[in-house]
């Protein structure tokens, strides 16, 4: 039985990663992250700690759904601290210290980093990358749309489909992104790829990727249902790379696409 740790365990996510981990046949919640208390009712052998090696030394692999300060604490653990234990991590909003964390910890640990948790999200990368590299005059425009309370913008998944864009036509996505427009601002120029951000209400959340040319377009479209998408995902991609070797993969390895 595979055990896992989550770190972000009082999170929306986190929350289900306890339920689902309730039912699963091949893994087991063996701790839990706590910064103050845990509402939630756990199996009764689940260690609950504030202390990131308790953590790490009940868990054969971690599962972080928690915030970049969170995450940086996680990775420092292991560049620093010596813990050798598998990492899952869905954080988003990382600034770049905490992205060269995140390789660096990688040369010593395998870790499953993914914006998105969700299987669909990550075929729509794949579906993304072919048509942008096909259809080289279309225009790029990313929407993204998410619950109120979601605090960064835009979200992690929506720059992964614009990397994943930008990369297929051979661009520096940070020398042709805009995230908004407003005024006289003149024509569209043909490399630059939108990514615009909608809050509102408790969407789950919808990415849409739409290429767009005179008489025609096509729109790529993900839209979650349920916030388990994403709880499920993580722990589907825990049990595969609990055995893997030290490396940075994606979610595209462990479903081999």
């Amino acid at each position: 039985m595979i055990k896992i740790g989550i770190l972000g365990s009082t999170g929306r996510v986190g929350s289900l990663l306890i339920d689902d981990l309730k039912n699963d046949q091949e893994a087991k919640l063996a701790c839990v992250h706590v910064l103050d208390k845990i509402e939630k009712i756990l199996p009764q052998d689940t260690v609950v700690t504030n202390d990131i090696n308790v953590l790490f030394d009940e868990s054969d692999v971690i599962i972080d759904f928690s915030s970049p300060v969170g995450t940086e604490s996680l990775l420092t653990a292991v560049v620093e601290g010596g813990k050798r234990k598998a990492l899952v991590v869905a954080t988003t909003g990382l600034n770049k210290h905490q992205q060269n964390l995140l390789l660096e910890a990688s040369k010593l640990v395998p870790i499953l980093y993914a914006t998105n948790m969700s299987l669909g999200v990550a075929v729509l990368n794949k579906l993304v990358t072919l048509a942008a590299k096909t259809l080289k005059d279309f225009d790029i425009e990313i929407v993204e749309q998410h619950h109120r309370h979601k605090v960064d913008s835009p979200s992690g998944t929506a720059l992964t489909l614009a990397e994943h864009a930008a990369s297929a036509r051979n661009l520096n996505l940070d020398s042709v992104r805009i995230s908004g427009r407003d005024g006289q601002i003149g024509a569209r120029t043909k490399d630059e790829i939108a990514v615009m951000a909608l809050r509102g209400g408790d969407i789950v959340g919808r990415h849409t990727v739409g290429l767009y040319n005179d008489g025609e377009f096509l729109e790529l479209n993900h839209t979650a249902t349920a916030r388990n998408t994403f709880s499920k995902g993580a722990i589907k991609v825990a049990k595969w790379i609990v055995t893997k070797d030290a490396n940075l993969y994606s979610i595209n390895d462990a479903l081999g696409l």
